[in-house]
């Protein structure tokens, strides 16, 4: 709804996937005719030429098309046995999904705060909180920025267990030039639509060098069956639908261009942010040396941030916060007992944090609208 602070049409969503869709209409639309055409809607050739394309992308030996992002964590942990008694580190500080999959297999996830710079994972804190009971580190690459998979790593090599990358919002992130996803263990991918890589509904994706875990993978994705009717295990329907690998088929190609142009936004709110003077009351995603960050999300900090996107949101201008309520305040992880006030840094992030729009089709005229609605609530109107 536009409000009246907001200039004649200019409206800001904080997602414009229409904008990403006509250029690519007729493309899609033939992809999906493909399909319906061959009858084949479950895995089968769509989905083995997609689980290619993408090994080629991220640099691994294997590539697992799965259902979603949160059956992608489920069916990895699953495959690594992880289960009753097991206990998985993680960050407090992330969508559900990341501590959900531990859960729902009967283990205990363990969470530790966050880096206050980067959201990531504390490698210091995931030392402090290992245990006997340690059966795996599940880092989250949250927002597009990889975390610190090496002091990670050498926590788990000295506790002898796989870190779980998740990378629902990294693909094409890179970590001093390797694609996440394929340094640790196990990396898990979503295809949500709003990803940089989005489909047309759910789908996601495990990758791993290791093939005798890639196969056990391809096994629990499809009820543990092999061959038919016959189940080693008991698995689940973890299979990517034909459509959906069609329809990121056509998208792949264009993923590297629409990275880079969420990567040039990123540059331009930081030079509106200085020329609007606003450095001091706005905390600006960062970039460490060595990350390439894909910005899935741009996330500021800054004070009176509910008022801010009340006064946002009257300007025409979308935005969300991701995410208000850590997994350590969540009514269903009430039972494992952490102290309300263990995690200081993760509960600032919640109260402060404030994504702006970011997609690559985001106009100069639309982000200069975002930059100027923000400083005239702070009162630097230029």
């Amino acid at each position: 709804m536009r409000g009246a602070m907001v200039p004649a049409g200019l409206i800001v969503p904080l997602l414009d996937l229409e904008a990403q869709y006509r250029p690519l209409r007729d493309d899609i639309l033939r992809a999906l005719t493909r399909v319906a055409d061959s009858q084949r809607f479950i895995l089968g050739p769509e989905v083995e030429s997609l689980e290619r394309s993408l090994a080629d992308l991220l640099e691994v030996e294997h590539a697992i098309g799965v259902s979603s992002g949160t059956d992608a964590l489920l069916v990895a942990l699953m495959a690594l046995g992880i289960g009753p008694g097991a206990e998985v580190i993680t960050s407090t500080y992330s969508f559900f999904a990341t501590a959900g999959a531990v859960a729902r297999l009967g283990a205990t996830p363990i969470f530790v705060d966050i880096d206050p710079i980067t959201f990531n994972l504390d490698p210091a804190a995931v030392a402090r909180a290992a245990s006997p009971r340690t059966r795996a580190i599940l880092p989250v690459h949250l927002y597009g920025l990889a975390a610190d998979l090496d002091a990670l790593g050498a926590v788990a090599a000295r506790l002898r267990v796989p870190i779980v990358e998740d990378a629902a919002q990294a693909i094409g992130s890179l970590y001093h030039g390797r694609p996440v996803g394929g340094i640790g263990t196990v990396g898990c991918f979503s295809f949500f639509p709003s990803k940089n890589l989005g489909a047309f509904g759910d789908g996601g994706l495990v990758v791993t060098h290791d093939k005798a875990l890639a196969d056990e993978i391809r096994l629990l994705r499809n009820h543990g069956a092999e061959p038919k009717y016959e189940h080693a295990r008991i698995g689940g329907n973890f299979r990517l639908d034909a459509l959906q690998a069609a329809v990121l088929r056509v998208k792949l190609p264009h993923l590297s261009t629409w990275s880079g142009a969420r990567r040039r936004n990123a540059d331009r709110y930081r030079a509106l942010v200085a020329e609007f003077g606003l450095d001091d009351v706005l905390e600006l995603p960062v970039e460490p040396a060595g990350l390439t960050h894909i910005y899935n999300q741009f996330v500021v900090r800054g004070p009176r941030r509910d008022e801010l996107r009340a006064h946002l949101s009257a300007s025409g201008i979308g935005t969300e916060i991701y995410y208000p309520k850590p997994f350590h305040r969540q009514p269903c992880f009430a039972h494992l007992g952490r102290a309300s006030d263990a995690f200081p840094v993760a509960d600032r992030a919640a109260s402060s944090s404030l994504a702006l729009p970011i997609y690559g089709e985001l106009t100069a005229e639309q982000q200069r609208h975002v930059v100027a609605s923000i400083a005239a609530f702070h009162g630097r109107v230029r």
